[in-house]
């Protein structure tokens, strides 16, 4: 056995000496690899990944202050409750038992599995592939367990996931619990939430419940990703370790849990309820401590629901008074936006002379309520009144209350004190000045002042960022006055325009302004624009059209249907798929369907969401289509089932996974690359464009960066974790910049000015790749 074939074994050039180093010599007979204080005193000084689940999850988001203020964000910042410093090794994995090297009777397999330890860290995924790929005519699955252990001990857990993933391959394996457990748990630790999840389902799929710590660790390493874009993926793994596990949770992972869920502002976190009410529950009855910030975050979140629960918030303050808890501001606050959403004087008045007499700093969003409630009652001036009171008592107005008085002033019509607090406000110079804009050109188009809501718009434009709703009552006030013409134009750069775009209400706008002007040709060409796009088309207009159109002998008949991709769409489409958008097959053989997701905390691709629903909107389910404006588009669509979709499956994919399609090079168009840039890459303060390669091998990287030279590119190709990134730097990233600038949307190159340590629009971070260049044929690639 000691001269087996040379080919088993790495080559002479890199065999090491067959003396074994002292620290395989020296082991005991049963190693068990438990996570040592060492890993947890690392982890503390390591950084935002080192914080506490709950410090790290309440990092503040950068909006501004007036946001804050506005929404009840940091409500329970700094509270006693938060999650110790340690909590991913709060739970213990199971013990893994290990054979020592001194028991193995060949004197070659320890030195072998001696050299393989010391060697396989210090490479590259390929090359650790290579070094492992020769042994396998010797190699076992305890050998290989060996190495991987040996990887975690040392804390590279990196090596130790690519061992292992290798193992897994090979037709000698059969599924180790203990050893996949530690795997998973020390990824989750370091906060490589990918590939613990990948582990973790691999658990699952092998019909095994996965150890209570990796429930817990996965769940801690998914709080704790900057910004909560992680929350759902957290939420869905501490309900499985509930419901699928039977486990009962810390009370440190449910307060982390429901922290996370309040602790975006108001609007946002109103779809949390249901979730928090759940953790609730959980730490109720499993008897442990529920604090009194647990309380106030539900009465927050209920306050925030479009339809009170007057019963569940008296219950909630009933339990706080019987354990023992008073009301803090924060709740008073809460009760009193929910009984001013129902118009309830009484109660509204009560909980605010509880205010008064805590003799606390009166806060603004008291007063806001306070205006809430007596615009519901039907007393606007009362409502002015107590704008003017919070400004007598030196409580500066935020940007909450300068919205909910000017609205309040344009629904009750009183035209001059709205224009005078308009002026006020923009006077502050504070920020978000949009929704007070809407509202006065809301008030102008109801009592046909078109000439000042035309200076509105012009003055919006001026200091907001355009968006549809703005277009849509300028466009709206044109066709009232007949100008068919300018509205013509306005409408025209709507739908040219993918950050501001065109949808139902305004192509039914643009209708009747045809219709109006009698101009039946074009009203029949934006009705059959209609039609495609499967628009509802208001009935009087369609009469209108008919009765127009037979005079000329024509009958309009619903346009057949026809469900096909344009030109348009399939760039779009494949640009999307090159940076990461997932097609999944349906029941249906050869049907598919396109899962579009898109990152919360960007702004950037809050832009390209919008402007995707609507150049897709045919193809969404209904559900979808009925949706009142762009706040409400979710993060996370799909398309309907379609057989359309087959082949852009059958490119990009390949049982599942993402691959590079042989002729991608020769779809490289300017609106391709501009789509492939908006979703999967980003732009650096150094004016270089990185973008993201979803899938492939080097092979179709080459193709793509041949396809890029012939259009005047040169590019630098790297290797980080599963992705390959392109680089344009200098002078070709603004040549990149040329050729797609035509087709990336308004603004949005401005938001995605990102720190060269973020990784892409899947949100994942350097700390969960390998920052591997496998071949340095491309870090020699020629910079621009």
């Amino acid at each position: 056995m000691a001269s087996a074939s040379p080919c088993c074994a790495p080559s002479t050039s890199l065999r090491c000496p067959l003396a074994l180093s002292p620290p395989f010599a020296s082991r005991p007979h049963a190693v068990r690899l438990a996570a040592p204080p060492v890993l947890r005193r690392r982890l503390a000084a390591s950084g935002p990944r080192a914080a506490s689940a709950l410090e790290a999850l309440v990092l503040e988001s950068e909006s501004d202050d007036e946001d804050a203020e506005e929404a009840g964000a940091g409500l329970f910042e700094g509270e006693v409750w938060a999650a110790a410093a340690d909590e991913r090794d709060a739970v213990r994995s199971p013990e893994l038992k290990v054979f020592e090297l001194e028991e193995l009777p060949e004197q070659w397999r320890r030195s072998r599995i001696a050299w393989l330890c010391k060697e396989l860290p210090a490479y590259k995924h390929s090359t650790l592939t290579r070094i492992l790929n020769a042994q396998r005519k010797w190699i076992t699955q305890d050998d290989a367990t060996y190495v991987v252990v040996h990887c975690l001990r040392i804390r590279n857990n990196d090596a130790a996931f690519r061992v292992y993933s290798w193992m897994v391959r090979q037709h000698w394996y059969r599924f180790n619990f203990a050893l996949t457990t530690r795997v998973a748990d020390c990824l989750g630790r370091e906060g490589k939430v990918e590939k613990c999840r990948e582990v973790f389902e691999a658990m699952v799929k092998q019909g095994r419940v996965p150890a209570e710590s990796t429930f817990h660790i996965l769940t801690v390493a998914y709080l704790s990703q900057p910004g909560g874009r992680c929350l759902e993926e957290a939420c869905t793994i501490y309900n499985q370790m509930i419901q699928m596990g039977g486990y009962k949770p810390r009370l440190s992972l449910h307060n982390s849990m429901f922290r996370a869920l309040v602790s975006k502002t108001g609007g946002a976190a109103k779809h949390n309820l249901r979730q928090a009410e759940f953790v609730f529950h959980n730490i109720v009855t499993s008897n442990l401590a529920v604090h009194k910030e647990v309380y106030a975050g539900l009465i927050w979140l209920h306050s925030y629901q479009d339809v009170i629960d007057r019963d569940r918030i008296k219950a909630l303050r009933d339990e706080m008074k019987r354990a023992g808890f008073e009301e803090s501001t924060d709740v008073l606050v809460s009760v009193m936006r929910a009984f001013s959403k129902e118009g309830d004087v009484k109660e509204t008045e009560a909980t605010w002379n509880k205010l008064l007499q805590s003799g606390c700093e009166l806060p603004a969003q008291a007063y806001v309520c306070r205006m809430e409630l007596y615009a519901r009652t039907g007393e606007p001036m009362k409502s002015l009144e107590m704008f003017k009171e919070m400004k007598d008592r030196n409580i500066p107005p935020n940007v909450a209350s300068y919205h909910k008085i000017i609205e309040i002033m344009a629904k009750a019509r009183e035209i001059e004190i709205a224009e005078k607090l308009m002026d006020e406000f923009i006077e502050s110079h504070m920020k978000h000045l949009m929704p007070a804009f809407l509202d006065l050109m809301y008030l102008y188009l109801d009592l046909d002042m078109h000439e000042k809501l035309e200076i509105t718009f012009t003055k919006c434009l001026a200091r907001c960022r355009p968006n549809r709703i703005l277009y849509t009552i300028y466009l709206e006030s044109l066709v009232r006055i007949g100008n068919v013409k300018k509205a013509e134009e306005i409408f025209g750069e709507m739908h040219s325009n993918g950050t501001i775009g065109t949808n139902a209400k305004s192509c039914n706008i643009m209708l009747r302004g045809y219709l109006s002007a009698e101009d039946y040709q074009k009203a029949e060409s934006i009705y059959d624009v209609m039609c495609k796009k499967q628009y509802d088309v208001q009935a009087d207009s369609l009469e209108k059209l008919q009765s127009g159109l037979l005079t000329s002998k024509k009958v309009v008949k619903p346009k057949p249907v026809s469900m096909k991709l344009d030109q348009e769409q399939r760039e779009i489409l494949i640009g999307l798929l090159l940076g990461g958008t997932q097609i999944e097959s349906y029941a249906q053989k050869g049907v598919h369907i396109v899962n579009f997701k898109f990152q919360e905390d960007s702004n950037a691709l809050a832009v390209l969401r919008a402007h995707i629903h609507e150049r897709f909107f045919e193809w969404l389910p209904s559900a979808c289509r009925s949706l009142g404006d762009e706040s409400e588009i979710p993060y996370k669509f799909s398309t309907i089932p379609h057989s359309h979709f087959g082949f852009f499956a059958d490119q990009f994919f390949l049982k599942g996974q993402p691959v590079l399609p042989k002729l991608v090079h020769r779809w490289l168009s300017p609106r391709v690359l501009a789509y492939w840039f908006m979703f999967g890459g980003f732009k650096l303060q150094s004016g270089d464009i990185v973008l993201k390669v979803s899938g492939g091998n080097i092979e179709g990287v080459e193709r793509i960066v041949k396809s890029l030279h012939t259009q005047s590119l040169t590019c630098k190709v790297k290797r980080k974790g599963r992705f390959f990134w392109i680089g344009f730097q200098g002078s070709n990233a603004d040549s990149f910049w040329k050729i797609i600038e035509p087709y990336v949307l308004d603004d949005f190159a401005s938001s995605t000015m990102q720190q060269s340590d973020s990784i892409g629009s899947d949100g994942s971070q350097n700390s969960d790749t390998d920052s591997d260049n496998d071949t340095e044929r491309y870090d020699r690639e020629i910079e621009g």
